[in-house]
């Protein structure tokens, strides 16, 4: 993952970003491709990293983020 090799996050913060990832996963039509699961990886981190907690919010963001990268 990008700039993410120091980051750290509290035990209850990996497990909302693990309930958003697993939620924005299952959203995604079949065959799901690993570089689409990467991005929104990539997503929620850099929004929790920022201070966001609600697990609908990155989410959302996630999805969005995935909408809008050029492919």
């Amino acid at each position: 993952m990008k700039n993410f090799a120091n980051a750290s996050f509290p035990p209850e913060v990996v497990s909302v970003m693990e309930v958003a990832l697993d939620s924005a996963v299952a959203s995604l039509p079949e065959p799901v491709i690993s570089s689409h699961v990467r991005l929104i990886a990539e997503a929620i981190l850099r929004a929790a990293h920022s201070g966001e907690r609600d697990p609908v919010v990155l989410q959302r963001l996630a999805l969005l983020e995935l909408q809008l990268t050029p492919r």
